[in-house]
């Protein structure tokens, strides 16, 4: 685990502080807690990024969504 180190006003501190002791934790796994949130979220992000790219490329290769030789013109599909 590493240490940082982070500059605070001062009057944010102290109400961290006490919502930290009203919550029964301290600033440290207060802090801890928000970077494991962001990293999830990160992660999801992620994970929902590759999974659309993996769609898109199995639909870009499925014959299903061929829609055959057919080339349409504006006069035929207005003759429907």
């Amino acid at each position: 685990m590493k240490n940082i180190t982070l500059a605070v006003e001062d009057e944010i501190l102290e109400q961290v502080k006490l919502t930290a002791a009203e919550q029964r934790t301290t600033v440290n796994g207060m802090v801890r807690e928000f970077f494991a949130t962001v990293a999830a979220k990160r992660r999801a992000t992620d994970e929902a990024r590759q999974a659309l790219l993996r769609l898109a490329r199995e639909a870009a290769g499925d014959a299903a969504g061929d829609m055959g030789s057919k080339k349409w013109n504006r006069e035929d599909l207005y003759d429907r």
